[in-house]
This record gives structure tokens, C-alpha cells and sequence, in this order.
């Protein structure tokens, strides 16, 4: 019993006070917190950063949709087992037309909010409206342009929301007009751009279009998800419930979950080790041949639909000159990075769009070539490095992004003679710098919001909220707009195509290598299934206490 306490000495203090509030017998009867949490229905998983908040129209990052997708549910909800299959959430069931250009959608008759209301065709409507408001400036607002007359109330050329094609049949029956075929509709659908909120919720606490609003504490949040929120305490964990208003209750096997915001992998790793966390999302490098040779019931390797890859600011001088930007890409060894950096099975990438997604390929040949990259510094001014102004690489906290950027800077610095800096920031403060295009070069990421090469493409046009790099080109705009008219999947692809040939000649983000999702996960979490999003529908999750200890 002893032995057992003397583990929490050695977790870091914020690890500690967040899972000994929740286990606060865990030395009295000598289990571990993951085997207290298992026999009492608690999934605890290592989240990586803090929530930058839980309004699923104003949120970008990985780490708040895994809570959000807990509390709240779109029309189409996430499959267990396979991505690319639609499963029925707040719809019962839908129906298209011929072309793929009209959906309509049944709500189920017993879907709550966590406050009892029911949740109708209505709050769907003004969902859809609040984030397509101009002024709350939502960086996905950009995903519902695919609806009739979306593009011009999003531009503020009308404000007659009826414009837009969302029509309420009733309140059990939604249809949607779109502007072209639409086949991957029910994917997109998936979405936190495409959630409900609670209209009465919106409004008691603000405007539909209000960005600073208390509707998301978690006294005063609503959600329509199999799980309602409990508690947050900042920086150290946020737990979440299961709801018993939640339409399909009686399928949720486990009673809450508790997200832990670990930033370091070492931490994280730490925690998972001595049996505080059910999964870890982080493995420190240094880990995985451990893992791999001692415990490989634990650690996972999954195909992962996301690129990493770095943003240039092209407002800020050298960087709006595309010779210095192919420069700076083609002196990164993405072969190098993967091989001896990330160590997780990545494949360097050639484009930008993961290839072979939907049985799209992508046009890229990116290669690692020094010998063409210091010409064309050169070329852009920059002989050998000469006059190159100061500049940093914009990371967020993790080790693993330390580590590829200190690899990038020497090869920089090896390649091209010139030395950029390393800033490294918390994870609210980065994505705030990277929205306000406070930075020169800025590490990110890219996952796919859903199983279709656009999801890659349409974040560089002109008016997309997640461009975040100044870059802009008129013909590539106009491909995208294509795209959306466009049903033939064969025509579709060439458009996309030729969509990321633009991309590829001009960059204003260097690809650098395709994912893999590497991470831990105890024995006692069933029917966590390899899911190439890495969305895991958490009403499907069950725990059975193994008792397995590393």
C-alpha cells in the first residue's frame, strides 16, 4: 500500500489534484486510479492542451472537438468502425434527390437538449444562421457555403436569412438546398460547423452573433450530446457526464469522462505509466521502441487523414515572395524528419491533400533538394543566406514539435545559411497569434474534417477563416467554386487537382509529412477502433476492468 502511494511523488502536481480529486481513496484500497475509474465507469484520456473553449462554432483545434463531440450531436453522428459510413444521429433518416442537390432530413421525436427541450428542425436553422452571421466570424463558417445563397448572407450582401436554402418542413423535417451535387453531404454533416446549439441558451446569455458569451461555462452550457458537461477546472481537467436526456441513453455503457489538458508527452506518458490515465494521446520519441519491444498490448499505430506541415506569413516580407517560400520547403529533409525525428511510421509528404483519400491522388512530387533551394534563395536575393532578416519558427507546447523545428532550423541554417529562431507558446496564445497572422513561420496541422480530398483544399481559398497565412489566388477561388457544382467524381478530382497544382507552385505552407495517430490506450477501454479521423464515438466506448498494470 505503501509502494502504491508513493507513485503520486513523482506525477507532476496539476496531474495529481485533478485524478486524486476524482480517486481520493486510490491509496486506501491499493488500486490505481485507472482501475478505480474502470470499475466505476470513468474513462480518463490525456487531452494534450487546454480547450481554447466549447462553442462548436467557434472551435478549431483537435483537442476541444473530442470534448465537444461528447456533448453535442449533429443530424449525422460518427460511425464506430468506419469513417466513411454515416451513422444516424439527431436524423432518423434522410433522403436525397437524383442529383444529390436537394436532402431532406427526419429528426427523431425523442432528441432532448440536457435541459429537456427537444431539439428540432428550428434549431438547426438558427444554428446554421449564427454561424453564417458575418459578425461572429466563424473561421468554419466557410463549410456551409455548400448550401443555396450561404456565400452571400456569410459576405453580408444580404441579411434575409430565407435566402439561404434551410428549410423547416415541420419541426421533425429539415431540407437542405445545396448549390451543386453533394453526394458527401451525410460526411460533412459530421462536423462541430454543422451542430446545434440551443437557441434559448444563445440568446439568454448574448446575440446569436456574440463571440464573448457565458452560454459555454459549464453552469450554463446546453448540449444535445450522449454526454452533458460537469466541471471544468481550468488547466486541470474538465469532466463530462453521461445525460440521461440523450436519446439513445440506453446504449451508452460508460458514466462520464474525465479529459486531462497535458501539454508535455513526458508527462502524459508518465501519468499513463503509473496508471492515471486509461489513454495518452502524446508518446514521447524516446518511448516508442520501449513501448513497442516491452508492452505492445498498449501502443497503437493508425492511419491518420492529416498532413503536418508549416505556415508562412506571405504578408511579411521575404515570405510573400514564392522563390524564398520553395526555398525554404525543399530545404527540409522530410525523409530525415520521419525517420529519425517523428518515428511513427509518417510518410513524407508529397502534396499537401493526403494521397489516395476518396481515390484521389495527388499531383505533388515535393522532394528534399538543397542544391535547388539555395539557387532560388539566391535567386530571390539571398545569396547564401546574405541579408536574410531574422525570423522565428511559431510552435506550441510539445516536445515532439520542439524537436521537428530544431531539426528544420538546422537544416536551414546547414542548407540555406540562414538562422531562424524558435518561439514556443501555449496552446490558446499560438492559435491566437496564428489567426491574427502574428508570426512569421508557424508549425500546423491539418486533419481532415471529413473522408474527402476538398476538406485539404478549400482552407487555402481567400475567404477561409482557417487560411491564417495572407495568401490568396483568384483562380484557384474560382476552381474551389467549380468543385462545388461539380457531381462527375472523375471531373471532380481533376478540378482538385489542379486546385493543389496552385498550391504546390506558389506554397504558402510546406508540406512535411503525411500522420500516423500514435498513442496509448489501456487494456480495459473496449471498442476503441483504428478510425482514420480518429473520432471515437464515445456512447460505443465500454470499460472492463483487466486489471493490468504496466
Amino acid at each position: 500500500m505503501i509502494r502504491r502511494c508513493l507513485l503520486w511523488r513523482f506525477i507532476p502536481q496539476g496531474i495529481l489534484l485533478s485524478v486524486f480529486a476524482l480517486v481520493l481513496v486510490g491509496c486506501s484500497d491499493n488500486r490505481t486510479p485507472v482501475e478505480i475509474a474502470s470499475a466505476q465507469g470513468i474513462l480518463l484520456l490525456g487531452n494534450g492542451s487546454e480547450p481554447h473553449g466549447l462553442d462548436p462554432h467557434l472551435t478549431t483545434g483537435v483537442p476541444e472537438h473530442n470534448i465537444l463531440h461528447s456533448i453535442f450531436e449533429g443530424l449525422i453522428a460518427y460511425h464506430p468502425t468506419d469513417e466513411s459510413a454515416p451513422e444516424p444521429g439527431v436524423a432518423e433518416k434522410w433522403e436525397c434527390n437524383s442529383d444529390a442537390t436537394v436532402w431532406t432530413f427526419h429528426l427523431r421525436h425523442d432528441a432532448r437538449w440536457s435541459n429537456g427541450d427537444p431539439v428540432t428542425a428550428s434549431d438547426f436553422s438558427y444554428s446554421f444562421r449564427r454561424i453564417l452571421s458575418p459578425a461572429l466570424g466563424a473561421q468554419y463558417a466557410d463549410q456551409l457555403i455548400v448550401l443555396k445563397g450561404a456565400e452571400d448572407y456569410l459576405k453580408g450582401n444580404t441579411s434575409d436569412f430565407s435566402t439561404v436554402g434551410v428549410e423547416v418542413l415541420d419541426e421533425h423535417t429539415l431540407r437542405l438546398h445545396l448549390v451543386g451535387p453533394t453526394p458527401h453531404l451525410p460526411g460533412m454533416l459530421k462536423h462541430n460547423a454543422w451542430y446545434p446549439v440551443n437557441p434559448g441558451v444563445i440568446e439568454s446569455f448574448g446575440s446569436i452573433d456574440s463571440r464573448e458569451s457565458d452560454w459555454t461555462r459549464p453552469e450554463n452550457l446546453v448540449g444535445n450530446g450522449a454526454f452533458r458537461i460537469s466541471k471544468w477546472v481550468t488547466n486541470s481537467y474538465l469532466e463530462v457526464v453521461k445525460s440521461d436526456s440523450y436519446w439513445d441513453a440506453d446504449r451508452v455503457s460508460i458514466k462520464g469522462i474525465r479529459f486531462f489538458p497535458i501539454e508535455k508527452a513526458s508527462t502524459e506518458e508518465a501519468a499513463f505509466r503509473a496508471g492515471q490515465i486509461h489513454y495518452c494521446s502524446n508518446i514521447p520519441i524516446d518511448r516508442i521502441a520501449y513501448y513497442r519491444s516491452r508492452h505492445p498490448q498498449v501502443i497503437r499505430f493508425d492511419d491518420y487523414l492529416g498532413t503536418y506541415f508549416y505556415r508562412f506569413n506571405t504578408t511579411r516580407p521575404p515570405l510573400d515572395n514564392p522563390l524564398v517560400r520553395r526555398a525554404l520547403t525543399l530545404a527540409i529533409d522530410t525523409g530525415l524528419i520521419v525517420r529519425e525525428v517523428t518515428k511513427g511510421g509518417e510518410q513524407p509528404a508529397r502534396g499537401f491533400v493526403y494521397d489516395g483519400v476518396s481515390g484521389y491522388r495527388t499531383p505533388g512530387n515535393l522532394q528534399f533538394d538543397p542544391v535547388e533551394a539555395k539557387r532560388l534563395l539566391a535567386d530571390a536575393g539571398f545569396p547564401g543566406g546574405a541579408g536574410f532578416p531574422k525570423m522565428e519558427i511559431l510552435i506550441n507546447t510539445q516536445e515532439a514539435h520542439k524537436m521537428i523545428a530544431e531539426a528544420i532550423q538546422q537544416m536551414w541554417r546547414d542548407h540555406l545559411g540562414i538562422d531562424i529562431g524558435v518561439v514556443n507558446q501555449e496552446w490558446k496564445v499560438y492559435l491566437d497569434n496564428q489567426d491574427n497572422l502574428r508570426y512569421d513561420i508557424s508549425r500546423s496541422g491539418w486533419i481532415g474534417d471529413y473522408v474527402d480530398p476538398i476538406t485539404f483544399l478549400m482552407i487555402w481559398t481567400s475567404d477561409s477563416g482557417n487560411n491564417q497565412t495572407g495568401w490568396s489566388n483568384r483562380r484557384y477561388d474560382a476552381l474551389y467554386k467549380q468543385v462545388l457544382l461539380t457531381g462527375d467524381p472523375h471531373h471532380r478530382n481533376a478540378l482538385m487537382r489542379e486546385m493543389e497544382s496552385i498550391f504546390l507552385e506558389e506554397l504558402p505552407a510546406a508540406p512535411i509529412y503525411w500522420y500516423t495517430r500514435k498513442y496509448l490506450i489501456h487494456p480495459d477501454v473496449k471498442n476503441w477502433h483504428p478510425k482514420l479521423l480518429d473520432y471515437h464515438p464515445f456512447k460505443f466506448i465500454q470499460l472492463e476492468p483487466t486489471g493490468f498494470r504496466l
